[in-house]
């Protein structure tokens, strides 16, 4: 296979992104779309996703979102949901005229935060040919009840603070994405710190922070309550101990989905990322539902 850097526009701005090409001949390929969740970047623990799927014939882009990462977009550290969502609509269409692509055969692949975005994707974009959600986040107030309600009045201070300061044009005031129990941070389930540190690149642009005026809108995203739109084949890969993104309303939206396959897994929300039977289960699914018919 071979990797490939590339910008893709997006509305003045740049997405960066990795594209993955296997070694096959024939028509076009099956493409898998690929991005992190929250705040993570494409050099984190999906690299090997990307090159499972490649080594399977499938052509893979996997990117960064604007304000994140290696892409364009100012302020630094800025998690806008729609903004996003529009990014995966952005390199999908790029993705469809891609030489070697066959583009009605676009997956859309997520993990944790992103696992609710392409629920949210594909249920706008009905040509998607299949979507994979790994641990994905279906539901902010599964996810709110799990964060100790000490930290919440803190984090909507820091919203209101972060706020306030974007309409005076200040740099954002930014609240950790994870941290030990007891901090102030998004994620503090004692698993979260290791397990997020475990999967980051030698190479990685992560940082530890996002604007905290996120806080504002999260608790409205419930991308869960789309599966049944999705008339595509849907997987979601569920973590039966996870307490970052709880696995009862993934588990619903499953059942929801008319095409919807379930897969559960014994253990918390990163062990996900370490385990070969996750990959082996995704890739015979985008056997059955897309094909390898190149390689």
């Amino acid at each position: 296979m071979t990797r490939q850097e590339v910008q893709i526009p997006a509305d003045g701005g740049q997405i960066a992104a990795y594209v993955y090409r296997p070694q096959v001949t024939g028509g076009g390929t099956a493409c898998i779309v690929m991005a992190h969740g929250f705040t993570g970047t494409r050099d984190d623990g999906l690299p090997d996703y990307a090159e499972a799927f490649c080594a399977a014939g499938h052509t893979v882009v996997l990117f960064d979102y604007r304000h994140f990462g290696a892409s364009t977009g100012e302020p630094r550290q800025l998690l806008d949901i729609a903004e996003q969502r529009r990014d995966y609509h952005t390199v999908i269409a790029w993705a469809r005229h891609l030489d070697g692509v066959d583009p009605n055969r676009i997956v859309v692949w997520g993990s944790s935060f992103s696992g609710g975005h392409v629920l949210a994707v594909a249920a706008e974009d009905p040509r998607i040919a299949a979507v994979i959600a790994q641990a994905p986040f279906t539901d902010a107030l599964a996810t709110l009840r799990e964060i100790p309600p000490g930290n919440i009045p803190l984090l909507l201070i820091a919203a209101v603070r972060d706020q306030v300061g974007a309409w005076r044009g200040r740099p954002p005031h930014t609240v950790a994405a994870v941290g030990s129990p007891g901090t102030v941070a998004a994620l503090t389930s004692p698993d979260a710190k290791p397990g997020f540190e475990a999967i980051i690149g030698p190479n990685s642009l992560w940082r530890n922070e996002f604007a905290a005026r996120l806080m504002f809108t999260f608790a409205f995203n419930r991308p869960g309550r789309k599966a049944a739109k999705l008339r595509m084949p849907v997987l979601l890969c569920v973590c039966d101990d996870d307490v970052v993104t709880p696995p009862g309303p993934s588990v619903e939206a499953a059942h929801r989905a008319p095409r919807g396959e379930l897969c559960r897994y014994p253990y918390g929300h990163f062990d996900i990322y370490h385990d070969p039977k996750v990959k082996a289960d995704q890739l015979e699914f985008l056997a059955r539902v897309v094909g390898d018919r190149t390689a």
